[in-house]
């Protein structure tokens, strides 16, 4: 390796941690014209970059954190791909004593945003900036062109704002980074982004689901599908992804790959933690916490094996009766009602988030710095930054007046498939709870009323009235008269 005594010129930005990610990014910033400092704990990691892409840029190795920082042009500018958790902050803690004020350290993992406050605070109080920053698109995003969502100081966006939109992902000449607000906003951001994520997975998954077992379709037919619906309303990555995994075969047995993996979804926080925090903040993101709860279900192998032996009764309409392409149509459209409560429900803990922490997050900006390089990318992001365009105080997305329009095409189809997987004994969890949802809405009255008069008979929780002010009990155990409090 050279030296960096050896070194005439400094980089404009530095990745620390190699590993695929780190890689990939550092190899992006390279690529578009930025000297990219480069370290690794391990020196291995950083000669095989510099020895199998090191034509590919300007690339300054280092093989100790006081080289690396040295290496840097002031204010010097960090980014942190390492493990989440310890090793994070234990880079954090040597970039901070090696810098000086001014310089900023950018976490670019899946950090959960409470950690990001933590540190924003700590790295400030030594003088120096922290940016928790939320990079998504995967390892060919990190590559190619990521979605990036920063936090962090505005002074540091400044710096920060030319070499990020350098490597980002860029959809109609706008890049897809923009500042996210303060301290953790950027995190919480990407953390609801995968929330999303989720719910759009689990409900693409139920899709798949309903046509191969409902419309009795094998994979590769059902790829077909995907690939038509992906020129249409549900035009996005991850229905361009479905068909070709669903048209792969198996290079061993030549089945369907779908057959042959094990039906287990892993999960790595970040759909667990948005469900915690939609709790937390009161928001009902059933959707997101459906999907968290259906990867857990589908990994609870020993229940649902003792539940085939057990042979639990089914109880399903063997007479249910299926036209097979009206019923790809519904699917479809109850796919696409299903993804718009998601992106939805998305937004309103983004909202909530934003008022808690005083963040002032702009929807628009999410709207537009999604439409590229991220996994959530899809066709209608375009309509949600034009809904919040027209009106930035939205109660809810689908009250908008496009999104409410497009719903009374989908709701029809929409309850036939949630009535006609239940016929069939098909669980479609997010699609199910997302009409619910839906429907809790849209309703004049809910049961939410017996459910305080419950609370008030057995622990004087009190209740408000609908024909004045004030708060009220009743007197349960005694003559059951009414007393104000």
């Amino acid at each position: 390796m050279v030296a960096m005594t050896e070194k005439t010129d400094l980089a404009q930005i530095g990745v620390v941690g190699l590993a695929v990610m780190g890689s990939n990014l550092a190899r992006n910033f390279a690529r578009n014209g930025n000297t990219v400092a480069v370290y690794n704990r391990s020196p291995e990691k950083t000669q095989a970059l510099i020895a199998d892409h090191g034509e590919e840029g300007n690339f300054l190795p280092a093989e100790t954190v006081e080289d690396f920082v040295a290496s840097l042009e002031r204010p010097r500018k960090a980014i942190i791909m390492v493990q989440a958790g310890k090793a994070t902050d234990a880079v954090i803690d040597q970039l901070a004593e090696a810098m000086d004020e001014g310089d900023i350290i950018i976490d670019g993992g899946n950090a959960l945003y409470t950690d990001t406050m933590r540190r924003e605070k700590e790295v400030a109080a030594c003088g120096r900036h922290f940016v928790g920053a939320g990079i998504s698109g995967g390892e060919e995003g990190a590559l190619n062109g990521p979605s990036i969502m920063p936090g962090g100081p505005a002074e540091s966006w400044e710096t920060l704002g030319p070499i990020l939109e350098s490597i980002a992902a860029n959809v109609d000449g706008t890049p897809c980074v923009t500042h996210i607000g303060p301290d953790g906003a950027g995190h919480f951001v990407k953390m609801v982004h995968n929330g999303i994520e989720y719910a759009d997975m689990q409900v693409i998954g139920e899709a798949y689901q309903l046509l191969r077992y409902g419309a009795g379709m094998e994979p590769a037919e059902i790829a077909e599908v995907f690939r038509e619906w992906n020129s249409g309303d549900l035009d996005s990555y991850l229905i361009e992804i479905t068909a070709e995994v669903l048209a792969q075969t198996d290079p061993d047995t030549g089945a369907p790959l779908v057959d042959v993996i094990v039906d287990e979804a892993g999960q790595k926080g970040t759909g667990r933690w948005t469900a915690i925090n939609g709790l937390d903040l009161g928001v009902p993101i059933t959707a997101i916490a459906e999907a968290v709860f259906a990867r857990a279900l589908s990994s609870s192998t020993d229940q649902r094996a003792a539940a085939q032996e057990g042979q639990l009764p089914a109880g399903v309409d063997t007479d249910a009766d299926i036209s097979k392409d009206e019923f790809i149509e519904d699917v479809r459209r109850a796919l696409y009602a299903s993804k718009l409560i998601a992106y939805s429900q998305g937004f309103d803990e983004i909202k909530a988030g934003s008022k808690e922490y005083g963040w002032e997050v702009d929807p628009r900006d999410l709207a537009t710095i999604w439409r590229g390089g991220c996994i959530i990318r899809a066709k209608f992001l375009d309509r949600i930054r034009e809904a919040y365009d027209t009106n930035p105080d939205l109660p809810a997305l689908i009250l908008d007046p496009y999104f409410k329009s497009e719903l009374e095409d989908l709701i029809a189809p929409w309850r036939r498939v949630v009535v006609k997987a239940t016929q069939l004994g098909l669980p479609v969890p997010v699609f199910a709870s997302s009409l619910s949802y839906y429907d809790s809405l849209r309703a004049k009255r809910l049961p939410a009323a017996l459910i305080q008069g419950q609370r008030d008979f057995f622990g004087a929780h009190t209740f408000k009235r609908t024909d004045r002010e004030g708060t009220f009990h009743i007197e349960w155990s005694g003559d059951r008269s009414q007393t104000e409090s």
